[in-house]
């Protein structure tokens, strides 16, 4: 039997990366503080390693030069489904 024919294909990888990096302590205590602020906004408490992948995202996603040669390269930041 031949396999249907789906709309989407198979599930991309979505295995977390481990990173670990080290930062300044003025970029910490400003994480610290977004983390803060972040809690009163939302009522709902949030790590600072809970915020940096989607602080990282942003700002990636917000790179217009980043973008550029992303796209020059055929690259893309999330699989497509």
């Amino acid at each position: 039997m031949n396999a249907p024919n789906l709309k989407i294909g198979p599930l991309p990888d979505t295995t977390p990366v481990k990173l670990t990096i080290a930062v300044d302590p003025h970029i910490n205590a400003d994480l610290e503080l977004y983390a803060q602020i972040y809690e009163e906004t939302y009522k709902e408490k949030a790590s600072v390693a809970a915020l940096i992948p989607s602080m990282l995202e942003a700002f990636l996603a917000s790179d217009s030069g980043f973008k550029k040669v992303r796209k020059a390269r055929g690259s893309q930041s999330k699989p497509s489904q």
